[in-house]
């Protein structure tokens, strides 16, 4: 486990921290420490919701670590560590428990794109966010060119790239990029908030959800139809069906059990 990504967790509840001063940038360590602990998390049967931030107050992740670069620059095969990225960022997109990201700072270039993995963002007030790296002749080659548009429109995902300007957190809520903007320093009060919410929930059923929006997106609206279907049916043979069925007749709470 990298000692740059940390994790605690409590009552269904599991918090991860980039601890990579000063910035939080994602090198090599942050990004193998990511790839371990979520695969860690998503085998751990009593984690329901996966909170994601960055250490201190300056940043979430302002972006990728620029001096590894050079290297990319020279790598024979250039694609392969690019894919490997890929791989890591995929991982936690398609993680089949609830993330929330807590944007508490800059959130630049990768530190953007791995929020776009993330199924809800809150962003603290301070909070800049944008993909610069049209500044360094490049493009964004986290997942951002295809998160992106999918999240805020291809119009206004195509002027943050192509201009490379940040917005603000209120700007990233009026256009969808987040879904909560909150003051300084009250971005995991909130997080937590939303977690406790979710974490009473059967999981297989919060499995289901994530799995029928993200696949469906991507299907035509008949076939994404039928996944539901698929996947409802599927839902309807867990041991917490039967224990949320049988509450409500009760007039009692269910105790979901995640199986």
């Amino acid at each position: 486990m990298s000692s740059k990504v940390e994790v605690q967790k409590e009552k269904g509840i599991a918090v991860i921290t980039i601890n990579n001063p000063p910035l939080n940038v994602m090198d090599k360590d942050v990004i193998n420490g990511l790839r371990q602990t979520f695969q860690q998390l998503n085998d751990d049967s009593e984690t329901v919701v996966v909170i994601l931030t960055g250490a201190g107050e300056k940043a979430f992740m302002a972006g990728a670590d620029i001096k590894e670069f050079p290297q990319l620059m020279d790598h024979p095969n250039m694609k392969e560590p690019v894919m490997e990225t890929h791989a890591v960022l995929n991982q936690i997109d398609f993680f089949e428990k609830p993330t929330i990201a807590v944007l508490n700072g800059l959130t630049f270039g990768g530190g953007c794109e791995l929020a776009l993995t993330c199924d809800i963002r809150i962003a603290e007030a301070h909070a800049q966010i944008g993909l610069p790296e049209i500044k360094l002749g490049l493009f964004p080659g986290g997942g951002g060119t295809q998160r992106l548009p999918r999240l805020v429109g291809e119009a206004k995902a195509k002027e943050l790239m192509f201009t490379g300007e940040p917005i603000d957190a209120k700007t990233a809520g009026t256009i969808g990029l987040v879904n909560h903007v909150t003051d300084r320093g009250a971005g995991m009060g909130k997080a937590m908030e939303i977690a406790q919410q979710i974490r009473r929930h059967s999981l297989p059923a919060l499995h289901c959800i994530k799995k029928a929006v993200d696949e469906g997106l991507d299907m035509s609206f008949p076939q994404a139809i039928e996944h539901e279907a698929e996947l409802f049916a599927k839902v309807f043979q867990t041991e917490d069906i039967r224990e949320g069925v049988t509450a409500f007749f009760e007039k009692r709470k269910p105790e979901f059990k995640h199986r």
